[in-house]
């Protein structure tokens, strides 16, 4: 590269929960620079999680950062040109790839729901990622699936 790699800037922690992570989903999450929006939307739907989830030993912010989890993906498939066939190469993915992959994942899967509001949205495919099902954890699922199946070209690794 001719420039220098761009430096981290510094997250500030979100009001109500203290957490970088929070921010950086609602980060993820915001549309047209609206981050009060959006810091709504989340606040909403962690409070609807704490209305409807089952344990009582867990609180709403540690049922979501489970299903974060729960949707991150440890393998994802690459393309690269072999000698004019391009192959689909397994490879173990960064840690703050994998946390970005599966918070855009999770508001991705959000959106395409059927309830009324975003927070209503966001609560109920938490509350399934949680669980370990919903279409979050399916997509993660298919990336470990494919990788699984091309397994056999993981020697052309870069």
């Amino acid at each position: 590269m001719r420039k220098r790699q761009a430096k981290k800037r510094p997250l500030l922690p979100d009001p109500r929960f203290n957490d970088q992570l929070v921010t950086r989903f609602v980060n993820n999450m915001m549309w047209d620079g609206k981050k009060s929006v959006a810091f709504k939307v989340f606040y909403d739907a962690i409070d609807i999680v704490e209305e409807k989830k089952q344990d009582d030993e867990k609180t709403a912010l540690e049922l979501w950062k489970d299903a974060l989890s729960n949707v991150m993906p440890h393998v994802e498939v690459r393309s690269r040109r072999v000698g004019g066939a391009t192959f689909q190469i397994p490879m173990q993915i960064r840690p703050d790839r994998k946390i970005a992959t599966a918070m855009k994942w999770l508001i991705t899967y959000s959106r395409k729901r059927n309830e009324k509001s975003m927070a209503a949205k966001l609560a109920a495919e938490i509350l399934a990622a949680a669980k370990e099902e919903g279409a979050a954890v399916k997509k993660r699922m298919d990336t470990h699936k494919m990788a699984e199946a091309n397994k056999a070209f993981s020697h052309f690794r870069f």
